[in-house]
């Protein structure tokens, strides 16, 4: 089941319409409250979510989602007429997994939900991830340095647990953009750097296991 949080009507029409055509169960939701609310007592493979609502806004909504353990799984494309790039990383920094801005064909609609529902089907939890002082729990979603826990954003952390369960590869900065930030997203190289010196900041000395290779792009390493 897709769910569409749009308040122009006539838009979440087309957006139904255009996911039903496809093949996809989909329903419709005028505001962040209602949306909210639903949300209690069920839960939606994918969420389109528009950014400008009546009441709770789509970015808020995010965040709670993302804060909630229960919810903080279900994949999210942000739906918006802003088309500002601060716009698009604040809302994929929130931890959307794609977004599109209006006005959007149905086939890109329609592509875009295929392609996240197929990015997040759920995968065998790996467990803890350790890495000398540094230790990722992925059931609990917590990441600490020397005991101490490191509060990360939704991106740092999927960053993080890449790299750490993929010691020794180098990622390219489309392909960190392609893995964590979602295919169809195309940002800028800084994007990516911004996240990784974040990142590295708030790992303290842990930091440095995020090598950067000239003119490719960074790799985990154990042993530094």
């Amino acid at each position: 089941m897709i769910w569409c949080v749009e308040d122009d009507a006539s838009i979440r029409d087309i957006e139904l319409y255009a996911l039903r055509a496809a093949g996809l169960e989909a329903e419709g939701f005028p505001d962040g409250d209602s949306f909210w609310q639903a949300l209690q007592s069920r839960k939606p493979e994918l969420v389109v979510l528009d950014v400008m609502l009546p009441g709770i806004d789509g970015t808020e909504l995010l965040r709670r989602m993302r804060a909630t353990p229960a919810l903080r799984r279900i994949p999210v494309i942000m739906a918006t007429a802003r088309g500002a790039e601060y716009d698009r990383v604040q809302g994929l920094d929130s931890g959307a997994d794609d977004y599109l801005t209006k006005p959007f064909s149905v086939i890109e609609l329609v592509s875009r939900v295929r392609a996240v529902l197929r990015r997040c089907q759920p995968q065998e939890d790996t467990g803890t991830l350790r890495c000398g002082e540094l230790t990722l729990d992925t059931a609990e979603h917590t990441v600490s340095v020397n005991g101490q826990r490191v509060d990360l954003t939704y991106k740092e952390y999927e960053l993080l647990r890449l790299f750490m369960t993929h010691p020794g590869r180098a990622f390219t900065r489309d392909k960190l953009m392609e893995l964590v930030w979602g295919t169809d997203y195309c940002g800028e190289s800084r994007t990516v750097d911004m996240h990784i010196r974040t990142l590295r900041q708030k790992l303290g000395d842990a930091g440095t296991h995020i090598q950067t290779i000239r003119s490719v792009g960074y790799r985990w390493e154990d042993n530094t």
